[in-house]
């Protein structure tokens, strides 16, 4: 969706500003637009402006200055319970001394409507996250994730056209976390509502998301839907925080067209793909996803660039293989490699060649 196509915006920020004691901006001049229906997730480490966005547009917090638009309409000035946006968070906020049925029947009673028409809204939100038996019951007597679904089922329970999600699933353990990570998704998409998800966990980003917007230092770094922002992370910040990267630094020697020779710091030259360097004599950050780099003679395709490496570590982590090298002076060069009946399980100290395309080598800001 191109930043353009306001007309298509359901949720818009115009140039947003925040700042707390008038001096230092947390979020610096904000640009974004999401259409109906969206799964947009804030993906950045602590303190990266992503939280405070979602406040702002919740209406827990004010914008310093700049405009946020619901369907068209600026809603600076309007109160959070009168957006209808539904709302989940990490420690789910349910109240304790109330049955589930009541909780979820709350935002209902707010907003004035009718008895029989409210216990018909709670049986569908229960039943929308499998949750049907349970309301009689009190949080307490929930697990930590059956509490977090009644949590899910309370911000949809009143259709809001927007539900927003901070870090819902923080305090889950890792099974059951994956589980409600394709829920969430999959409600979303069959119920059509426009979601923007605030976490610091890039492989929830990465799995649950239409597209997402990596914060750094209150800017968007890149928004960009998942494939795009893993296999072309347009500066380092961003090809470090997504996923994990293997980094070589050098000075480029050569640019022409989509190609640039780089001269590693150890004096071994490299073609990559030039992303964000604009003159020959730049620093760079290459980078080099870790399952693209192969050590197997026979699966190395023509084109492909060869380094030496040598073992340092071999770590099996079931599905995959992880193999520490030292290339070109760094040692904390990653190779992985799926656990394959075929596959060679690498020893320390060996001495190997390792290649991979000039296209999966991106030249990056050093």
């Amino acid at each position: 969706m191109a930043e353009s196509q306001n007309n298509d915006a359901f949720v818009e920020f115009e140039r947003v500003q925040k700042s707390y004691d008038g001096e230092t901006l947390v979020v610096k001049d904000l640009n974004l637009t999401m259409p109906k229906g969206e799964f947009l997730t804030m993906l950045g480490p602590s303190g990266s402006g992503k939280t405070t966005c979602l406040m702002m547009l919740a209406g827990f917090e004010t914008a310093t200055h700049g405009a946020i638009k619901l369907d068209g309409v600026s809603i600076n000035n309007i109160p959070p319970h009168k957006r209808g946006i539904g709302m989940v968070f990490q420690n789910y906020a349910l109240f304790p001394h109330m049955t589930i049925a009541e909780n979820l029947s709350f935002p209902l009673e707010v907003r004035k409507i009718g008895k029989s028409e409210r216990e018909e809204k709670v049986k569908r939100a229960l039943d929308m996250v499998e949750m049907g038996a349970f309301g009689g019951r009190r949080p307490a007597q929930l697990s930590g994730g059956q509490q977090q679904r009644i949590a899910l089922a309370r911000a949809l329970v009143f259709e809001p056209e927007l539900v927003l999600m901070d870090e819902p699933l923080g305090a889950l353990d890792k099974q059951l976390r994956e589980k409600m990570q394709f829920e969430i998704t999959h409600l979303a998409h069959n119920l059509g509502i426009t979601t923007v998800y605030v976490t610091h966990d890039q492989t929830e980003a990465l799995t649950m998301s239409d597209r997402v917007a990596v914060f750094d230092d209150g800017r968007i770094q890149q928004l960009d839907p998942p494939d795009t922002l893993y296999e072309e992370p347009k500066n380092s910040f961003v090809a470090q925080f997504i996923g994990e990267n293997n980094t070589l630094l050098g000075t480029v020697k050569e640019l022409k067209g989509d190609q640039a020779v780089v001269q590693l710091d150890d004096g071994e030259l490299i073609d990559c793909k030039p992303v964000n360097v604009s003159a020959v004599g730049d620093r760079t950050r290459v980078s080099i996803r870790p399952e693209r780099v192969e050590f197997n003679k026979d699966r190395l395709q023509a084109g492909a660039h060869t380094l030496k490496a040598e073992v340092l570590e071999f770590i099996y982590m079931g599905d995959i293989f992880r193999t520490r090298l030292r290339v070109a002076g760094n040692d904390e060069f990653i190779v992985k490699t799926r656990n394959a009946p075929d596959q060679v399980r690498l020893q320390p100290g060996e001495q190997i060649e390792i290649g991979w395309l000039p296209q999966d080598c991106r030249a990056l800001d050093a």
